[in-house]
């Protein structure tokens, strides 16, 4: 019985000490960038599921210049349905392995609770209609919205020639994987570079937000 007890507190502090640092990553601000908040108006979509987010950004003339290494590498960015790129960051071994909960492997699941290399996944989708469930619309100055595709640029890999390169074909003929800056573990995980981001790109959010859940709630506690 005494063991018994011993598990259950341990279990109890344990419980408190991730719902504390939780709370406290959600209501303390993560550092900004002093970016213009003033002239022009870009919306920009972050897409959620239950674990992960991807920054959705317009498919206009100025984001197809910007990323016309995804053409090169063979995307079609001139097809009739596109209207959206997603951006997201994650582990390379799970992202590119796990196109499904079906496909998630023992593998994957140990290199996300310890240590991964990262990658950039990039796809391209329909417009995101007004409505879209789990989103979140937000609205960037000029200086912003370019803040934000510097910190998308700044966090690919680059080659020797300068190019970004490619880490695995994507989940299909949309999308596509590319080698990443950084180290991805359960602590430092796709939505903590959602919120790093948005932070470069004058938003405020929260200081640590590990799910798409603490990332929108640090959105609403810190809106001006």
């Amino acid at each position: 019985m005494r063991l018994l007890t011993r598990f259950a507190l341990a279990g109890l502090v344990f419980a408190l000490a991730v719902s504390g640092a939780l709370l406290a990553g959600v209501l303390l601000p993560r550092p900004v960038s002093g970016v213009s908040a003033s002239g022009g108006a870009h919306e920009i979509v972050l897409v959620a599921n239950p674990i992960h987010t991807d920054i959705a950004l317009p498919a206009s003339p100025q984001v197809l210049a910007r990323l016309g290494f995804l053409g090169e590498a063979g995307l079609p960015l001139d097809h009739s349905g596109v209207g959206t790129i997603l951006i997201g960051w994650g582990g390379r071994e799970f992202y590119t392995q796990t196109p499904t909960w079906a496909d998630l492997g023992a593998r994957a699941v140990f290199a996300s609770l310890t240590r991964d290399a990262s990658v950039l996944h990039f796809g391209l989708a329909p417009p995101i209609e007004p409505g879209f469930p789990k989103t979140r619309r937000l609205v960037l100055s000029d200086a912003q919205f370019e803040a934000l595709l510097h910190f998308v640029e700044e966090s690919l890999t680059r080659g020797a020639d300068g190019r970004p390169i490619v880490a695995s074909p994507g989940y299909g003929p949309f999308d596509i994987f590319f080698e990443a800056k950084g180290i991805f573990n359960i602590v430092v995980g796709c939505n903590v570079w959602t919120s790093a981001a948005l932070a470069a790109s004058g938003l405020r959010t929260g200081w640590w937000t590990p799910l798409p859940q603490t990332l929108f709630r640090s959105l609403d506690w810190h809106r001006e």
